[in-house]
């Protein structure tokens, strides 16, 4: 068999944006910046990061002139593509962290991420908008013996950085086929801080929620560098339609940042892509259960994230090919065929029940990875410049505690949201090419390699994927 065959619906789509948005429906056209303009705030990038910041400036000071340039479309990019993990997972290296700020600031990192999963919903519910969301929470399944080891770790390790028994605990296997029957299963973890999410309908109703609060939304705007505020000139970020001049200019650009002028090697572009499935019918969801909406995960290093859908499809992702020579990214969302395939076949080895559902939709999308794989915010108040991402696939949430913490950074506040120890990181750039083309295949090559060695039978974690996480700097 074709390493890209898998069943397909008639209408099989691949790319056009996403899935989500096939669903939703695109949004009305918004007009392009009509020529140079002058804010008090610029947000560069119209996905979450900049629609989140936008909305909370504006709460907070309903007179700030604000603008947001948007290259596509509010929501084009990962906002409207990724699997719909409202999660309270923090994207990087806790220790990483905490060796900078100490242990204190990491555990108030965690706990207000646990918060911001319940911001998000109040947030919606306050301002009418329906993501399909469920608080279903998240379930994360270990398939062999050297998984499962690291699941009992990941839970262990937990406890030591604001996870308490109530917020992450381990299922046995009749417990978890309570909640999901899935193929396999050794062991599972649960926590209660995740909700599902229809990613394209929670951007859509932000961005109509930041407008009617007076925020302009530019589309169509290409922003090509951002310049710092310098000789009496006001900070400013460039496009093909003239400058805009601000007193603060906010890079939201998350895994487009590659495109900025002298931006190439600040956050590696990373793909990842999903398949969703038809609608299954209701034999199937009988033998499959997943009654909870619980986001699941697995525990493999080349992991897969999934979700049942508001009308009762899987949708699945995956990282695929995660990266393009280049510092490039597809601008549609068409993802490779043998992905494709790859995540079917993932889908039918987990949920045999739904082995014969054919895939109705693949998309891809790139995420922003920083060096260290940490996330970053900022505002500098001597160059007027300010930036927030590198969320490593866990932006969803991150993204609304970046807006909360951009506001108080702009508005020169000292919170404890400016506490927390994401904030004002200095992280090294990624290697030239093709240095960093070669080590990204190169690590997620090994990470492969050791899912196939712990699936036929290691009992431990394989030297291969410790080997990648030293190259990586994970």
């Amino acid at each position: 068999m074709s390493a890209h065959a898998f069943p397909r619906t008639p209408g099989f789509t691949n790319g056009g944006v996403s899935f989500w948005y096939r669903r939703a429906g695109l949004p009305r056209p918004r007009p392009a910046l009509p020529g140079p303009r002058q804010y008090d705030v610029c947000i560069v990038g119209g996905g979450y990061t900049g629609l989140w910041t936008a909305y909370y400036l504006k709460k907070a000071r309903p007179d700030l002139r604000i603008a947001i340039l948007e290259r596509e479309f509010a929501g084009f990019g990962a906002s409207g593509r990724n699997g719909g993990w409202l999660s309270a997972e923090i994207a990087g290296s806790k220790r990483r962290y905490a060796a900078r700020s100490g242990r204190e600031p990491v555990v108030a990192f965690q706990k207000a991420m646990m918060a911001a999963v319940d911001e998000v919903i109040a947030v919606c519910a306050r301002e009418g908008i329906d993501a399909d969301i469920v608080k279903g929470g998240v379930l994360y399944a270990a398939t062999n013996p050297a998984q499962r080891r690291r699941l009992r770790a990941e839970v262990a390790e937990a406890r030591r950085w604001g996870w308490d028994e109530q917020d992450l605990y381990l299922l046995d296997r009749d417990e978890s086929e309570k909640r999901l029957r899935l193929a396999g299963v050794l062991e599972a973890a649960y926590s209660p801080h995740c909700a599902r999410i229809q990613p394209a309908k929670l951007a859509l109703g932000l961005a109509q929620a930041t407008e009617r609060l007076g925020v302009d939304i530019f589309e169509s705007t290409t922003v090509t560098e951002i310049r710092p505020r310098r000789g009496g000139r006001p900070a400013a970020a460039v496009t093909e339609h003239g400058e805009v001049t601000a007193e603060y200019v906010i890079r939201a650009t998350e895994g487009f940042t590659a495109g900025l002028a002298g931006q190439r090697r600040q956050w590696l572009p990373m793909n990842s892509s999903m398949i969703v499935t038809e609608p299954l019918d209701a034999q199937v969801w009988e033998r499959i259960g997943w009654e909870g909406r619980e986001v699941l995960g697995d525990s493999a290093h080349a992991y897969i994230y999934a979700q049942r859908t508001a009308d009762d499809r899987i949708a699945i992702g995956g990282r695929g090919v995660p990266y393009r020579f280049g510092s490039r990214w597809d601008e549609r969302g068409a993802t490779h065929l043998r992905t494709a395939a790859a995540l079917q076949r993932m889908l039918a080895g987990l949920l045999p029940a739904a082995a014969d559902a054919r895939i109705d939709h693949a998309w891809c999308g790139v995420l922003g990875v920083p060096r260290d794989w940490c996330s970053v915010v900022d505002v500098d108040r001597s160059s007027g410049l300010g930036l927030a991402g590198g969320y490593v696939g866990s932006g969803v949430t991150t993204t609304n505690l970046a807006g909360r913490t951009l506001r108080d950074l702009v508005l020169g506040e000292s919170t404890e949201l400016t506490r927390l120890p994401w904030v004002g990181r200095r992280v090294r750039r990624w290697e030239p090419e093709p240095l960093r083309w070669l080590g990204v295949r190169l690590i997620y090559t090994l990470y492969r390699a050791a899912d196939r060695r712990e699936n036929g039978g290691l009992q431990t974690t394989s030297a291969y994927a410790r080997l990648a996480d030293l190259i990586s700097g994970r």
